[in-house]
């Protein structure tokens, strides 16, 4: 099977997640776009947010209604894909560009659920790590990050400046907390497993569930 098949197979795995009007966060990616068709097909009635406006676009194109986040400050579901998921759970996220929304997001669903095909799977974490900067101070912001590269790319979703982090990975836990202190940068793509509740990949024809933090 392709990589699209093992993507279609994972998406449509979480759609049936998707009960009626449970809120859902959907995330930013190629294998989202696949959950967005599997969620047409379901014809699940639901209230949705996306992460960025390119899901919204592509939801919506589906017949899919998509609402502001603002008018829920709370998520039952959230369903994203991954770059790169490791043995521990822990994830990069971002190459989408749209990571600062997506932790937000996920951090505020009840269940934080990652779909993805077999070439996500890593003995460890490795760069690139997706980040999100300010404008401002961009200079210092990089000076201080040291081996970062702007990607030649527009803004993200909520202005910011997208680049990458190509320095040792590490313990990701340890860079997480670096780069989350670092002033001038509003998010980076290492997500941790106690935000991720469930692991859902597709190897060939065979769908595979792992279950890390559970429900928040």
């Amino acid at each position: 099977m392709s990589i699209d098949d093992e993507k279609r197979l994972a998406a449509e795995a979480a759609a049936a997640l998707i009960q009626s009007g449970t809120r859902v966060g959907l995330g930013t990616g190629t294998t989202v776009a696949f959950l967005l068709e599997a969620i047409a097909r379901r014809g699940v009635v639901a209230r949705f947010v996306a992460t960025s406006p390119e899901t919204a676009d592509a939801a919506r194109s589906l017949g899919i209604v998509v609402e502001p986040f603002d008018t829920l400050d709370q998520l039952d579901l959230a369903i994203d894909g991954a770059d790169q998921i490791a043995p521990d759970g822990w994830l990069v996220k971002g190459r989408g560009g749209a990571h600062l929304r997506e932790k937000i997001v996920a951090a505020s669903a009840t269940r934080f659920v990652i779909i993805a095909d077999s070439s996500k799977r890593v003995a460890s974490l490795h760069a690139p790590v997706p980040l999100e900067l300010r404008a401002f101070g961009l200079r210092a912001t990089l000076r201080e990050l040291g081996d970062v590269t702007l990607r030649d790319v527009g803004p993200s979703p909520d202005g910011g400046v997208l680049a990458d982090y190509y320095g040792d990975v590490g313990d990701p836990r340890e860079l997480a907390e670096r780069l989350a202190s670092t002033p001038g940068v509003s998010a980076h793509g290492l997500f941790a497993p106690e935000l991720v509740s469930e692991v859902i990949v597709a190897t060939g024809k065979t769908v595979s569930s792992t279950t890390l933090g559970g429900p928040r």
